[in-house]
């Protein structure tokens, strides 16, 4: 008659499998992590050139988000900036 929303018992859903972070979105995340050590440190010596880092952890934290969003919306087949 009509589609029912069921599936058949021979159709399987696909597994899905644990999304590994790409190798590139590994750099950006080592250099906020680095970024964030360094402004504690110049802070903690009293200097304001922790701003500085403060706003390079930022920056590489937003370059790792977007290059984790890019991977998995292409194994989905969909595009990151919409």
């Amino acid at each position: 008659m009509g589609d029912t929303g069921r599936r058949s018992s021979s159709e399987q859903c696909p597994r899905q499998e644990p999304s590994v972070m790409p190798r590139i979105a590994l750099y950006p995340l080592v250099v906020c992590v680095l970024a964030v050590a360094a402004a504690v440190v110049s802070f903690a010596r009293g200097s304001w050139l922790g701003i500085v880092w403060v706003l390079l952890a930022g920056l590489s934290s937003n370059m790792t988000w977007f290059y984790v969003r890019r991977a998995r919306a292409a194994g989905q087949g969909r595009s990151v900036t919409g």
